[in-house]
């Protein structure tokens, strides 16, 4: 399914096919914005915000920068206008002038020529206003007058005070393009379009019949006086301009604001559209063409679309589903073209607290990241803006949405809560929970699409009945649980550092939509926000951009809340590392830094291994994805990735441990029971050797009673034990001390990627060590660095001792990653390493600050990150802009995710 579109490029390169209709684009004028209450008067912007168009007139500094989103509440506090200068190229003899605003934050009162027009209260939808009467009044080319009041100051009620995620800004401004419209008679402007693919028969929520034709389902949006008895027609075109289908739409209804129609491709006609890592992404172009009945054209849009079904599946479990060892209940997973997958993602938050920022650039920067770590599923987090047109089309993803959810942590959360502190509130929250998620969300989705599942909640125990023969067709399970039975999807955050890596603590699903712990961002990206003053673990401004816990208010003495989550921090890091004292100040506050992110990592890939293995356990569990993507500015949170797309450790841990197949320890420190899983999600069985080896800290080999190889086959979306032992076992009477013992486990396997035919081999490794970090025996492990001007790649090799947690960091002024890092090196073991740039501003020179060090370099007061040594360190060469991947590709990226999207509790409309 198409997103409905928030954007008018379509249809304003459509609208060309008309000689009398004219499209002003308002971002071509000059506007003013203005506060006379502040005496400020400044040039401005369309699409902007208030914020930032005193930041480019120099009234405010970088709203992002030290403590902007405290000291700067004046902005948000006040009521900006913009005004356009006199808007020339209009005509004076239009049948109709309209207003086209695709988005207005929030409030805001609209004059044309001194007359109002309209007003809005709705930051997320798009206004068409007639304003006819008012453009043959004006004297002279008309002015536009876009008055916002203050959020805060007219809706009290709304939160704005800072929050866990970002900033607390309440921008103002036209966020979004505008445009006036004026047309003839019998003419028209396509504002909106919307295709909707799906099989015949298909019913939201059900696994359809892949056997059956394709259904297209078009819709247009339009103002204006469309002429009696048009037609739609459409053309079907593959990438290579090739003709698939072509005809009338059938069943067309024509309103006088809109035009839908139909028709059917048959079967096999169009290849199917796969996620990423899951098969091809096969995309073709759908023109719909609105004619006259005298064959005139009237409009012209053209659309990219793919063929596939996506649904959440949250039926019963099966008896053939029984058979195979599942446990009852119901089913939480997403089956792509009839085929259930392991979903592997991270939830995504909007990129920055103002959305005119958020380019095309910085997405297609971000998607990329996103397939090199191995994803195919994002969690869109809408809270603040549903996500513009062109980031679904820059992830290959306009047919691809796959949920949406009502709101988010409703029940597992803000229902239980009400249950516990008010229960005598439960009924009418209740209640009013479904009115609003239940009985009118879910006919707006099911009205407007049959290729799109719903749920009313995520997190939750899922449906208890689906019955289209019911108004409401979902009926929620809620807590009607059956003991023995699994259902619904989890999430977990526990900010008890010792709880980790534990698997008896993370919680037991079908599915994990989001968990998470925070972590600091590296001293790079402080550098970006944060005065050279403040760049301590615990100064108050980096204190009080810790928004967990929310700070509750803009005192910028209310340290503590926030201090709450920096202890968070300290203690994982005191308590599973060894911790930095470095005598230097800012390179001590860089390693504190750096160690949370390795904690950070850390726990996700145990978390993110442990719902693997379940694929092939009775919960079944089919899908992964982590709290969060990436940051909305530069402070401590969940991201893997930082605002300016410089990947943390956890990126790069989540790319390892998101390959197809994977090796897997787990260990109960309680009973010393030691387990190995080799864990695959591939479509077919896959068939292999894993090896073990033992080693103490400077490399030697252990001789530890156990296999050393296992040969095995692991089933398709499965795992599978390869080694299990007990270190009571096998260390304590061996007399080894556990802070000097290490297993690493190795797994090289045979096997087919989806819809592929080519056998390939999957190599992964891992590592056990029997004692915490912050316990282990680390030695000196004698890393050295090199780079090729040949290769270009990096040399990593380690000369003494094991290596735990290399890290090659690199200088300010690019942005870039390398195809591996946070990984572990035996003695006289080396790693080539390839990088790819997504933006440079040293010409090259970046490559002379790459440095690399260890976890051993915690325990060192001086030192750390050792430079290139050796020849050709890349002095004085000439720009790099881009490198090879680790198979030698190089080139643009097709993204090809998938998205669930959640319409949190204050998202309303559609």
């Amino acid at each position: 399914m198409y997103p409905r579109s928030k954007h008018a490029i379509a249809a304003l390169l459509s609208a060309c096919l008309v000689t009398s209709q004219r499209v002003i684009d308002l971002s071509l004028s000059d506007w003013t914005v203005s506060d006379p209450g502040n005496n400020v008067s400044v040039p401005g912007h369309l699409p902007s915000q208030a914020h930032l168009d005193l930041y480019a007139n120099h009234i405010i500094p970088d709203p992002y920068f030290d403590l902007g989103d405290f000291a700067l509440r004046w902005v948000a506090e006040s009521n900006w206008t913009y005004t356009s200068t006199a808007i020339s190229g209009l005509g004076s003899n239009a049948s109709s002038t309209w207003l086209l605003f695709n988005g207005l934050d929030t409030f805001t009162s609209i004059e044309m020529c001194g007359q109002h027009a309209a007003s809005t209260n709705n930051h997320f939808r798009q206004y068409s206003l007639d304003v006819s009467d008012i453009f043959r009044s004006c004297s002279g080319n008309p002015k536009l007058s876009l008055n916002f009041g203050s959020a805060p100051n007219i809706a009290n009620t709304i939160a704005a005070e800072p929050d866990q995620e970002s900033p607390a800004f309440a921008p103002a401004g036209p966020w979004q393009p505008a445009y006036i419209v004026q047309l003839g008679t019998s003419e028209i402007f396509v504002r909106n379009s919307i295709v909707d693919v799906y099989r015949q028969g298909q019913l939201n929520n059900l696994p359809p019949d892949q056997s059956q034709p394709w259904v297209v389902n078009a819709s247009l949006d339009y103002f204006g006086d469309l002429p009696p008895g048009a037609l739609l027609s459409y053309v079907l075109m593959d990438a290579s301009n090739n003709t698939v289908s072509s005809g009338t739409l059938d069943s067309t209804n024509i309103t006088d604001a809109t035009v839908t129609g139909t028709t059917t491709i048959p079967d096999g006609t169009v290849q199917l559209w796969w996620p990423n890592g899951l098969g091809p992404q096969n995309l073709y172009y759908i023109t719909l063409k609105l004619t006259s009945a005298s064959n005139s054209s009237i409009a012209t849009v053209t659309k990219r679309i793919g063929f596939r079904t996506i649904v959440l599946n949250e039926g019963v479990i099966t008896q053939e589903q029984l058979s195979r060892g599942i446990a009852p209940g119901n089913n939480w997973h997403f089956e792509i073209n009839g085929h259930e997958f392991y979903a592997k993602g991270s939830n995504f938050i909007p990129p920055d607290a103002f959305w005119p920022r958020v380019t095309e650039n910085k997405m297609t920067q971000l998607f990329d990241s996103v397939v090199a770590g191995n994803q195919n599923m994002l969690r869109v987090w809408a809270s603040g803006a549903y996500s513009p047109d062109f980031l679904y089309d820059l992830a290959d993803e306009m047919a691809s949405l796959a949920l949406w959810a009502g709101g988010n942590e409703l029940e597992n959360l803000e229902l239980l809560i009400v249950n516990r502190t008010a229960p005598e509130e439960f009924d009418r929250y209740q209640a009013e929970y479904e009115k609003l998620f239940l009985d009118t969300l879910l006919p707006v989705v099911f009205g407007n699409s049959k290729s799109i599942s719903y749920t009313p909640s995520s997190t939750s125990n899922g449906y208890l009945e689906l019955n289209f023969s019911l108004p409401i067709p979902i009926v929620e399970r809620y807590y009607n649980l059956t003991p023995g039975s699994v259902y619904g999807e989890t999430d977990f955050y526990n900010y008890d550092p010792t709880v980790f890596f534990n698997v008896s603590a993370y919680p037991i699903g079908r599915f994990s939509n989001e968990f998470g712990y925070h972590s600091m961002p590296s001293l790079q990206s402080w550098r970006q926000q944060v005065s050279e003053s403040e760049l301590r673990f615990n100064s108050s401004v980096i204190t009080l951009r810790n928004h967990h816990y929310p700070p509750g208010g803009v005192n910028t003495s209310n340290y503590y809340n926030s201090s709450l989550g920096m202890g968070e921090m300290t203690r994982a890091a005191e308590y599973w590392y060894p911790v930095p004292s470095k005598t230097d100040p800012i390179a001590n506050f860089s390693a504190w830094c750096h160690t949370t992110q390795i904690f950070q990592a850390d726990a996700y890939s145990s978390e993110i291994q442990f719902y693997r293995r379940g694929s092939g356990f009775f919960n079944r569990q089919l899908g992964s994805l982590y709290w969060q993507l990436e940051d909305i500015w530069v402070a401590p949170t969940w991201a893997g990735i930082e605002y300016d797309g410089r990947w943390k450790v956890l990126h790069y841990a989540a790319k390892d441990i998101y390959q197809p197949i994977i090796i897997s320890p787990f260990y109960n420190q309680s009973t010393g029971a030691l387990e190995v899983y080799v864990t695959s999600d591939l479509w077919t069985s896959a068939t292999g050797v894993a090896n073990f080896s033992w080693y103490d800290w400077s490399g030697n080999r252990l001789k530890i009673s156990t296999s050393s190889s296992t040969i095995f086959e692991v089933g398709a979306i499965n795992t599978t034990l390869v080694l299990s032992a007990n270190t009571f076992d096998i260390l304590n009477s061996t007399g080894y001390n556990y802070s000097n013992v290490l297993m690493r486990a190795e797994v090289t396997a045979e096997g087919r990627l989806p819809n592929t035919n080519e056998t390939r081999t999957f190599r992964h490794e891992n590592w056990y060590h029997a004692a915490a970090l912050s316990h282990a025996a680390l030695v000196d492990p004698g890393l050295t660095l090199s780079h090729s001007n040949t290769t270009n790649n990096f040399t990593v090799t380690a000369t003494t001792g094991v290596a735990a947690w290399v890290w090659l960091d690199y200088p300010a002024g690019a942005v870039l990653n390398f195809d591996s890092n946070g990984f572990w090196l035996l003695p006289n073991e080396t790693r080539q390493i390839s990088y790819t740039v997504k933006n440079d501003t040293t010409r090259g020179r970046w490559i002379d600050g790459v440095c690399v060090s260890s976890l051993w370099d915690n325990t060192q007061p001086g030192g750390g990150c050792k430079s290139i040594t050796g020849t050709g360190t890349g002095s004085g060469r000439a720009p790099m802009q881009t490198a090879s991947t680790a198979d030698g590709r190089s080139g643009s990226i097709s993204v090809a995710l998938l998205f669930a999207v959640l319409a949190t509790v204050s998202l309303l409309g559609f």
